[in-house]
């Protein structure tokens, strides 16, 4: 857990606003802010959370801790924010995998994963690189897809287990009309170890995870998902690429209890919204391979909302069960 400290200055600045005011412990935020990250410290929500806590907790006028809770395939972290007080002083940084959990656990959820939680603020997205074995015999995504076709189960997909990773090569199978088999790996780590020895032959993942392959030539990168191209290398969208429809992007943000006030939850985003459109965090997260992505709570509400019903339907047209 790592706490993010407001400088003295601005905390004396804060204590002399707030002295005459009568009810101050009804003012938020009155303590410290705790965002809790599903996952263990490095991966690309921590990496998001600590780019953004120090400007937060100036904006606020109180430090921010942030508090890695992994395991569960994220329940354990959900639950703690579930149990907090809904009063906007403790927020969880979840991505795609908080409306992916209810298809891909193997128990009932104590926890509906759209009631139970307000939506504050997204903060990023990114796309997925479709990548190969340089050793492929196809060089664009109109030759994979025709090597697909000719060879139905001969191409594995090497992705973690219960993933977006492993969805986005179910949605390609029902788009291209092909047969890539998925092989569970425990993470991106070795999923991408065996590709680049050839055990394996693509895989779904974000520019983060193999974008130093691919610029040293040890992945080919054949398409990236989303609306936007990428220019170092330069690789083509999966629409211009031939292959429209195909949306499986990866996002984050923040969410808090269900309850928390809306003055509460406008204030977060609104200092949030701050921070993120700033040059500098903007400069950090591209070099993750990662864009700003800024929403109203009622439009991040939405989206998971339509990401929960979108998976829903991968996950059921594919026959994925829990593993």
């Amino acid at each position: 857990m790592t706490l993010y400290r407001v400088p003295a200055t601005l905390l004396v600045a804060l204590a002399t606003a707030l002295a005459g005011m009568a009810h101050a412990q009804q003012v938020f935020p009155n303590r410290p802010v705790r965002i809790i990250i599903p996952f263990t410290p490095g991966g690309t929500n921590d990496i998001l959370a600590r780019f953004l806590a120090p400007k937060l907790a100036e904006n606020l006028g109180q430090n921010v801790i942030v508090d890695n809770r992994p395991g569960g395939n994220t329940v354990i972290a959900s639950q703690a924010l579930l149990a907090a007080n809904p009063d906007g002083h403790t927020l969880s940084l979840p991505g795609n995998s908080h409306v992916l959990v209810p298809y891909l656990s193997k128990t009932p959820l104590p926890f509906d994963s759209l009631r139970d939680f307000a939506p504050v603020a997204s903060l990023a997205r990114t796309g997925l690189f479709l990548v190969v074995h340089p050793a492929l015999p196809a060089k664009n995504l109109p030759e994979f897809i025709a090597l697909a076709k000719a060879k139905p189960g001969a191409l594995n997909s090497a992705a973690p287990g219960g993933s977006i990773n492993q969805l986005a090569t179910e949605m390609f199978n029902s788009l291209a009309g092909v047969k890539l088999v998925h092989i569970p790996y425990k993470g991106s780590a070795p999923a991408m170890a065996d590709v680049m020895s050839g055990q394996a032959q693509l895989s779904f993942q974000t520019p983060a995870t193999v974008l130093g392959n691919v610029r040293a030539g040890t992945l080919r990168a054949l398409a990236i998902s989303g609306e936007t191209p990428f220019n170092d290398p330069k690789v083509p969208t999966f629409t211009q690429a031939g292959l429209p429809g195909f949306d499986v992007s990866l996002w984050f943000g923040l969410l808090a209890p269900a309850g928390t006030p809306r003055a509460v939850v406008d204030r977060l985003n609104a200092e949030v919204s701050k921070v993120i459109t700033t040059p500098d965090f903007r400069e950090k997260i591209a070099a993750q391979g990662l864009e700003v992505f800024v929403s109203t709570p009622a439009q991040y509400g939405t989206l998971l909302k339509n990401e929960y019903e979108k998976f829903g339907r991968i996950v059921k047209a594919a026959g994925i069960t829990p593993e």
